[in-house]
């Protein structure tokens, strides 16, 4: 009898403490912070007319607070630059997905000449892509969406060209980063990661020779210089580029020779 009344409140304690849990969680929320950020292309511009931002939490999509809703130049965010679309206070738990629902006024800029992006699939449902992230009480999370602008782009035999985008998100959580700078500015040079003879992302610098890599998975790679072929200079690898989450792994100045 002794061990039945003790197992009984053992079960019992059990009882109270998962309601406990329960309860503690009830009601308890985490702000989350959207910012777009891009991936460059060999374009003028990339304008994208982005309306709306949802976020799937515990199966149910709830949109942004997004005061600017608009067009958006793709090409204006590169090298670590950022723009803030918006804000939401999300209940705690998991977070699977995020949805980028467009408007109809998307374009491209191309040799100065402008052209209509059609995104069919992007004014209905809208473009999906996961971010995978638990929340806790009170957290306050900082989200990236990786728009890459280069590899989004598909131009058609008739000329036209259609968005079939390829977008990533990344929190501070899951960030790795890889800066530097490449010279001279004469070289045209473009730097690609590479692991596994697949290139993984791409960076045009700024004009002073800066570049900047982010949202990259924890892991070892190559860092290609490609200098244009009409310049004269020569391609350069560095190998062996570590990449670590929440580090960033500054490669100082990279100098091309002809």
């Amino acid at each position: 009898m002794k061990k039945l009344f003790l197992l009984g409140l053992f079960a019992a304690s059990l009882g109270i403490n998962s309601c406990n849990d329960n309860e503690t969680d009830a009601g308890q929320t985490a702000t989350v912070n959207v910012k777009l950020t891009d991936g460059p292309a060999m374009y003028d511009a990339v304008k994208i007319d982005v309306q709306r931002i949802e976020i799937n939490a515990n199966g149910e999509w709830i949109p942004i607070t997004f005061p600017n809703p608009g067009v958006f130049n793709l090409l204006d965010f590169k090298n670590g630059t950022d723009v803030a679309l918006g804000q939401v206070v999300l209940p705690v738990g998991s977070v699977s997905q995020m949805r980028m629902i467009l408007g109809n006024n998307n374009t491209i800029v191309v040799n100065g000449v402008s052209y209509p992006l059609q995104t069919p699939s992007a004014q209905q449902s809208g473009l999906k892509f996961n971010w995978n992230q638990t929340l806790t009480a009170n957290g306050a999370y900082n989200v990236w969406i990786d728009f890459d602008a280069g590899k989004s782009i598909v131009k058609t035999g008739n000329g036209s060209y259609i968005l079939k985008p390829v977008i990533r998100a990344f929190s501070e959580l899951t960030d790795g980063q890889i800066k530097g700078y490449v010279l001279p500015a004469a070289s045209k040079p473009i730097i690609h990661v590479i692991v596994a003879n697949d290139t993984i992302a791409t960076a045009l610098p700024n004009t002073d020779g800066f570049f900047m890599f982010r949202g990259l998975p924890q892991g070892n790679y190559t860092v290609s210089y490609d200098a244009e072929n009409t310049t004269g200079y020569m391609d350069e690898n560095q190998s062996n580029v570590n990449v670590v989450f929440g580090q960033i792994n500054n490669l100082g100045t990279k100098t091309l020779h002809q």
